[in-house]
């Protein structure tokens, strides 16, 4: 009979909730899912808006999502009003619990921080190419924890942005350098050699068309005159044109009669 009565108490209670506070309870999902809906539409409205303004995407990105938060935590509010809860004692907890899990978790924080920096500054944005900590790729996102890079094997490389802040960046935007050396034999024509190479490495296909190569001798070799050669191809690219130009260069100076030397050695026998 006691446990019938300890039911029947609940339920009446269950009830008596039911009653008084179902409107409200509806009337809070319903708010709820409405401002869900109201603030996706208008992250997406921002983002593109900024995106047809010629901004960069990552940042149209990240003020797209900081305002679908703002909207979002908005409705939270008047939804948990509408239930009649006061959010004072909740926003309260919350950062005391917050507090203890920044200092558990700084290093997250700490690439948040890095990654928002990022953003802000923009040293590099979405298609750049950029070197790291030794570590090269085109940059595919970049998000507030981390930055993707593709490489050229499309390969995805995810770098914690506290890596990248306060390091040495390099960005050569949508190209990278390519730097070769062939040493030619000491009897050739400087000039000659030069227009060779000049003429073989601008016919390579993904060779830059708008940096001219730089040509010339780099240094005088035990056996040879040393050329450097220094042209620019895209990124995606980079190994695909590094070794063209090689066989190009090679194939070229063997049409024009230009010796490629071998390192001698004099050996003299004192008797």
């Amino acid at each position: 009979m006691d446990e019938l009565k300890q039911a029947q108490a609940l339920y009446d209670t269950l009830v008596e909730f039911a009653v008084t506070y179902s409107f409200q309870i509806v009337g809070a999902i319903i708010i709820f899912l409405f401002g869900w809906w109201v603030a996706n539409k208008i992250g997406h409205v921002v983002e593109k808006l900024m995106v047809s303004k010629k901004i960069d995407v990552t940042l149209s990105r990240f003020t797209g999502g900081i305002c679908k938060l703002v909207v979002l935590g908005i409705v939270i509010i008047i939804a948990l009003g509408n239930v009649g809860i006061s959010v004072t004692p909740l926003i309260a907890a919350l950062g005391a619990v917050g507090l203890g899990a920044g200092l558990a978790i700084q290093g997250m924080l700490a690439n948040y921080a890095a990654g928002f920096t990022i953003i802000i500054t923009r040293p590099f944005v979405v298609g750049d190419t950029i070197r790291v900590r030794g570590v090269a790729g085109v940059v595919d996102q970049v998000m507030l924890p981390y930055t993707i890079l593709i490489d050229e094997d499309n390969v995805h490389i995810q770098i914690p942005n506290k890596l990248i802040v306060g390091e040495i960046l390099h960005n050569s935007a949508e190209n990278m350098l390519i730097e070769l050396e062939i040493g030619v034999a000491y009897s050739s024509n400087v000039n000659n050699v030069i227009e060779v190479i000049r003429h073989t490495v601008e016919a390579v296909d993904g060779v830059s068309k708008e940096k001219s190569p730089a040509i010339g001798v780099d240094n005088f070799g035990d056996s040879s005159i040393n050329f450097g050669i220094r042209v620019w191809a895209p990124a995606v690219r980079h190994f695909e044109v590094r070794y063209a130009l090689n066989q190009a260069i090679f194939n070229a100076l063997q049409q024009n009669n230009i010796d490629i030397p071998f390192p001698q050695r004099e050996v003299r026998m004192l008797e």
